[in-house]
């Protein structure tokens, strides 16, 4: 990923955190017909395997990428927060020299590792259980695995496999408009608000990362 130095986001702390609120990674391995890319929730785990976390999840069984991957080659897993269009009517020097252009702002981090797969029942139900529990922690009634039949949850977890990835490296790239001067990041920032979009608001969000 090109990071241009005022978009660079070298904290592993910040880029965790990027990790937890969007964890819907897009899974890149190298398989027998090459690159293979794969769209899979991810949980990040924080417990002394590895300074940068170890991400875990599930595939279906059905999916061949599983058992198709380069065990030599690095995999990737890319992070996406919300983005937005910029126009440059926002920026306040557009009204000083109209050498404004538009642009667009986002926040993503790649996590680099190696990845083992796991084909074990409890494991799998455990992971499922943590996953879960995170992503329903937010609602009145949260639904856990439990609240299904067990004879059913158990079919279905024989239906997919286990997933681990230690994350060897992370790279996080905050293209937020830093490069710009500061009316100019306001402009930006009112023109989010009034949009009224959600994504904009989620983008602002970002923008104001400790």
């Amino acid at each position: 990923m090109y990071i241009p130095k005022p978009f660079d986001e070298p904290r592993i702390d910040v880029m965790q955190a990027l990790i937890r609120d969007y964890p819907l990674a897009t899974l890149v391995t190298l398989s027998a017909d090459g690159l293979n890319a794969n769209h899979i929730p991810l949980h990040l785990v924080v417990d002394g395997g590895s300074p940068f976390g170890t991400l875990r999840g599930h595939v279906v069984r059905s999916n061949p990428m599983w058992g198709d991957f380069d065990q030599q080659t690095e995999i990737l897993t890319v992070f996406q927060a919300a983005n937005a269009y910029i126009s440059p009517s926002r920026y306040v020097t557009k009204q000083q020299t109209g050498k404004v252009v538009p642009t667009w702002n986002y926040a993503a981090v790649h996590a680099y590792g190696t990845m083992r797969v796991i084909d074990d029942a409890a494991w799998i139900r455990n992971q499922l259980e943590t996953l879960t529990a995170e992503h329903e922690a937010a609602f009145p009634k949260p639904w856990a695995v439990s609240d299904a039949p067990h004879d059913f949850t158990e079919k279905l977890i024989e239906q997919i496999i286990g997933i681990e990835i230690t994350v060897t490296r992370l790279s996080g790239k905050w293209k937020v408009s830093q490069n710009q001067p500061a009316e100019n990041q306001i402009g930006v920032i009112n023109g989010l608000n009034e949009c009224g979009k959600v994504e904009a608001a989620a983008l602002i969000k970002t923008c104001q990362k400790p």
